[in-house]
């Protein structure tokens, strides 16, 4: 009888053990689905427009699988900047933070009032900026000039907290991932630091 009673709990644990193992696999599988669902954005679409020659401004921008520019020229015509242009622009860029000349990193009472930023320095505003221009973040995170001037490079304070939103809300879905980089040139920061890098 005792080997018989031995037989019964062995099955009745293997069968409970089954039970649970098959329980937590579905749930593991379902928590990669959502994972897979909510996918942390690790790059930024910016549609930027040209508002007079050589001026510019960020017209819109959302999360995104990778890093996009959008150029809206005054003449009416559409382009998507290459890499090589864009690092050409993050290159001369670079040159201007070192020398004082950029309009991202001079006081707002130096600048003159103007339509817009150079090219470069509209990317450099925007989400974009973080990733194409991540080499140049540390000269510029922790300028208090550039948090104030960000956003004069976007076309309204309703686009610039409608960008800050989708970016928020992307970095606080980044909390649960240890690797997520949260905020703009945030490098290994906290994901609380996002909306304070954000200027918002």
């Amino acid at each position: 009888m005792k080997h018989i009673k031995k037989l019964s709990d062995y099955a009745v644990a293997t069968g409970v053990g089954v039970l649970l193992a098959a329980g937590l696999s579905g749930c593991q599988q379902k928590s990669e689905e959502s994972q897979q669902s909510s996918e942390i954005k690790k790059g930024a679409f910016v549609i930027i427009e040209e508002t007079a020659p050589g001026k510019y401004k960020i017209k819109d921008e959302f999360p995104s699988d990778e890093t996009r520019i959008v150029l809206k020229q005054l003449d009416g015509t559409e382009k998507v900047l290459t890499q090589e242009e864009m690092a050409l622009l993050m290159k001369e860029e670079d040159a201007k933070i070192e020398n004082g000349t950029s309009n991202l990193t001079k006081p707002k009472e130096e600048q003159v009032a103007s339509q817009g930023m150079s090219l470069g320095e509209t990317i450099l505003a925007s989400a974009a900026g973080a990733m194409v221009g991540a080499w140049i973040g540390n000269k510029l995170f922790g300028n208090q000039n550039y948090q104030n001037n960000r956003q004069a490079g976007y076309k309204s304070p309703s686009t610039y907290s409608k960008s800050a939103n989708s970016f928020n809300k992307n970095a606080n879905s980044a909390k649960s991932t240890p690797k997520g980089k949260s905020g703009f040139f945030g490098g290994g920061k906290s994901t609380s630091s996002s909306s304070s890098s954000f200027g918002g």
